[in-house]
């Protein structure tokens, strides 16, 4: 059993009644040393349970050269039945204390080098499904404070508009490349909303569909991905990182693999492959 971090749950945003930006800081005020992409798992005492200690793994939606707290969105979960620990988090308060384990994986880090060893310089295309979209808050939020100088497009799939968690925060992003040059900081963001003929989405003029529909072309056209860069999306110029249920893992894949793209599960022989991928679901 990892040794668990003593941390205080500092901050809680609740977007809807089942949406939540939540802050945990280690109570020493030690940050463990991680890299965007990676997730951690957080105990809380079931109060229901004689307060045993439930663990649970989340994404981490906070950038490493933040060393100040770590910052997850989380959907409670209430269907088949409820959640223990996401249930206990949408019922506390801050300031009550949790515990952490050091953050770990690596089917989401950014990839930095080719199997040649030379510089891994593709775009990078994040495809976030709903909560799924926490690994790349923190991408963004990495990549742009080391300067990175990559394309970078965000693409999150959500059911209503309300559930786009971090809208605010990609709009300033993508604003900043406006102004600043894509040569600087070169940011995209676009969204798609599953469910546009429901009432409360009755504003929404962007995409419609599911997220994996910005990658759907018919009749030779240019996919909406690809209009929006510019050119056709190929193994050579594109990464993709893939965040979600397993639907949208396979919805990517089934427009991807006919191209053939692979994943870094099915690398081939020389260790090349065009898509990293984890799935909670």
């Amino acid at each position: 059993m990892p040794e668990d971090i003593k941390s205080t749950l500092t901050y809680t945003q609740f977007l809807k009644e089942d949406l939540m930006i939540f802050r945990v800081s280690p109570n020493d005020g030690v940050m463990p040393e991680y890299e965007s992409g990676q997730f951690l798992t957080i105990g809380l005492p079931i109060v229901s349970e004689n307060y045993k200690i439930v663990r649970r793994a989340y994404s981490i939606a906070s950038h490493p050269e933040n060393r100040k707290y770590f910052e997850f969105v989380v959907r409670w979960v209430r269907k088949p039945l409820p959640g223990r620990v996401t249930t206990q988090l949408f019922y506390a308060s801050e300031g009550e204390q949790v515990y952490l384990t050091r953050p770990t994986g690596n089917a989401l880090t950014i990839n930095q080098r080719l199997p040649d060893g030379s510089k891994d310089e593709r775009r990078i295309v994040c495809i976030g499904g709903g909560t799924g979209i926490a690994p790349f808050v923190s991408f963004a939020r990495h990549l742009h404070a080391v300067g990175d100088k990559r394309e970078i497009v965000v693409l999150h799939g959500s059911s209503y508009v309300d559930e786009l968690s971090y809208k605010g925060l990609f709009t300033e992003l993508e604003t900043e490349s406006t102004d600043r040059g894509k040569d600087k900081w070169n940011f995209t963001y676009r969204a798609s909303i599953s469910r546009p003929e429901e009432w409360f989405n009755r504003s929404w003029k962007g995409q419609t569909g599911r997220v994996e529909s910005f990658l759907r072309s018919s009749n030779g056209e240019m996919s909406p991905l690809e209009k929006l860069v510019g050119e056709k999306i190929t193994k050579e110029n594109t990464i993709f990182y893939i965040c979600g249920w397993q639907g949208t893992i396979d919805g990517v894949m089934n427009y991807m693999s006919p191209k053939g793209f692979v994943t870094m599960h099915e690398k081939r022989k020389d260790g090349s492959f065009e898509v990293k991928y984890e799935s909670y679901g």
